[in-house]
């Protein structure tokens, strides 16, 4: 769909270039019917082409990326300057040369600035314009997608009430059957069903307490430990303080079930480690494992794939995440800006 949407676009960018310079050949031919005419108007076209791309390439974007005045004042006085500095340089100097006349006769320097910098200015709106109108049609099409997204998910969770609050309530009848017999094996299934609790009442695609994420994280660690008993080694770490932050639910579970699906877990030498560090409103998020050469599970989950979809929905420009594989190692990196 976006590499769709971008074709859309550049269409119309196109389309209207070539009208634009289509009606400069059509008026200098027609009306003004002389070289001359035709030449710098054609030049003037160029130069606007330029401006306005320079302006929707290069210094909207920074100013959307950093929001710093300054940046987009000096942005524009360069741009500005580029468009007189062209200007003068082909029609002041290079078209005497090449044509024998020029656009302006023995200007002044101050006169040749303010006079440029006034037609300098429509280029800049016209890029804001058609920059800002296209950012609030990708913004209306994502927050579109996610509510679709969103929808899809409630569904979904909708269909899977009636099994798992079945299995739910089976298993809490098992645990109180099981509890008088093995204290390991009531605990297993405690855990088991905190998750399905988790996942049942607080796995949409909203947000929950990170306190409640990490519960769910060392939970499914210690489920998965049942199956190696002494000869399994995790080392979770947490620093910072869990202090009502609030994450997207199941963000982080997939980085984890990565790491102990397809990682070793039975080496003391090399631990699977799964770091969370908390600063201001920053979470990073780091798994490390030794890549297994064992037959592993080959389920997913729902993907690495779908996890980037996700982030991209839920923190649009506030997460970077890394993903670093070598022969022996696998280490992701997440990191999250704006957790609250």
């Amino acid at each position: 769909m976006e590499i769709n949407l971008l074709k859309h676009k550049w269409r119309w960018h196109t389309l209207g270039w070539v009208l634009v310079f289509a009606y400069t050949l059509a008026e200098g031919l027609l009306l003004r019917g002389s070289k001359e005419g035709l030449l710098l108007m054609l030049n003037f076209n160029l130069l606007r082409f330029i401006e306005f791309y320079l302006c929707y390439l290069l210094l909207f974007p920074l100013w959307q990326k950093y929001r710093q005045l300054w940046l987009l004042g000096l942005g524009l006085l360069a741009v500005i300057a580029i468009f007189i500095v062209l200007r003068y340089t082909i029609e002041e100097v290079l078209f005497p040369v090449w044509f024998g006349f020029s656009n302006y006769q023995d200007p002044t320097l101050p006169f040749y600035i303010q006079d440029n910098s006034f037609y300098a200015m429509p280029g800049i709106f016209m890029a804001a314009a058609v920059y800002n109108l296209e950012k609030a049609q990708e913004k209306s099409q994502e927050n579109l997608v996610l509510q679709q997204e969103k929808t899809k998910a409630e569904l979904a969770f909708l269909k899977t009430q009636i099994n798992p609050h079945f299995l739910y309530n089976t298993l809490n009848y098992i645990y109180s059957l099981a509890y008088p017999v093995s204290d390991k094996l009531a605990s297993a299934i405690i855990k088991l069903s905190d998750l399905m609790r988790y996942m049942l009442h607080e796995s949409t695609d909203g947000k929950v307490a990170l306190q409640k994420e990490v519960e769910y994280l060392h939970n499914y660690i210690d489920i998965f430990r049942l199956r190696f008993e002494q000869h399994f080694f995790v080392d979770f770490t947490i620093e910072g303080s869990l202090n009502g932050q609030r994450v997207a639910s199941l963000v982080l579970i997939q980085f984890v079930e990565n790491a102990l699906k397809h990682g070793v877990v039975n080496d003391p030498e090399a631990p699977v480690r799964i770091s969370l560090q908390l600063g201001g409103s920053q979470l990073c998020f780091e798994v490390t494992n030794r890549i297994g050469t064992q037959q592993k599970d080959h389920t997913t989950g729902i993907g690495l794939a779908n996890v980037r979809r996700r982030l991209d929905l839920l923190y649009p420009n506030a997460y970077n995440l890394e993903i670093q594989k070598t022969d022996h190692t696998y280490h992701t990196r997440l990191l999250l800006s704006g957790v609250k």
